[in-house]
């Protein structure tokens, strides 16, 4: 009954946390124009990216980011300030004119499958943090691997909801797209600012 408690509370915490559910129209944005087949390939990429990440820090936790002498407030504001450049792409559109330039050729420097969906949409600072509390919760390899079937259970909801993008993205419509993508620009940007307000308030800068 305590590891049935531990599972559910753990599944509400990190998928609050992922956001499938508002990661899919963002696939759709930094996706667009791409093939049903290019999508598939992101989206699983994506989420085995985020699940090695995940797994990293529920087995070691702080100890990597201290090995290299970065603090969690530190690892915060450098995401918040990655993340803010994809929402000035997403803002000016500058994805989208980079795609029409190439048409049919792969840039394989525009995969947004390591950036910013794995990294730091999926397996962003909240849901590294949320996995190492969780992992030292359930202390043990036994209550690590609960919390990775449990973050393996969110993602696998994060990829089903990424491969029906097409479907989403054909009931929007290409002017639903155009404003939907400038909207979670928007967004994006403001919660961006929100990952480096709270790391400041963590260093202790702000009250």
């Amino acid at each position: 009954m305590i590891e049935l408690d531990f599972l559910i509370t753990a599944f509400v915490t990190i998928f609050v946390i992922i956001d499938p559910i508002g990661l899919a129209p963002i696939f759709v944005a930094l996706t667009r124009g791409m093939t049903t087949a290019q999508r598939r390939a992101i989206g699983l990429r994506a989420c085995l990216i985020a699940f090695f990440i995940l797994a990293l820090f529920a087995f070691f936790g702080e100890a990597v980011l201290g090995f290299i002498g970065i603090s969690m407030p530190a690892f915060r504001i450098a995401g918040g300030a990655l993340l803010f450049l994809t929402a000035l792409d997403m803002l000016f559109e500058r994805r989208t004119k980079r795609r029409e330039g190439q048409a049919e050729e792969e840039d394989e420097g525009d995969d947004p499958s390591v950036f910013p969906l794995a990294i730091p949409l999926i397996a962003g600072p909240g849901a590294i943090a949320t996995v190492i509390l969780l992992a030292g919760q359930s202390p043990g390899v036994q209550g690590t691997a609960l919390v990775l079937a449990v973050a393996v259970a969110v993602l696998l909801v994060v990829l089903a909801l990424f491969l029906a993008a097409g479907l989403l993205e054909r009931a929007l419509g290409r002017i639903g797209i155009n404003v939907v993508t400038r909207l979670l620009g928007m967004l994006l940007a403001a919660l961006s600012v929100q990952f480096i307000l709270v790391g400041l308030r963590d260093f202790g800068f702000m009250g």
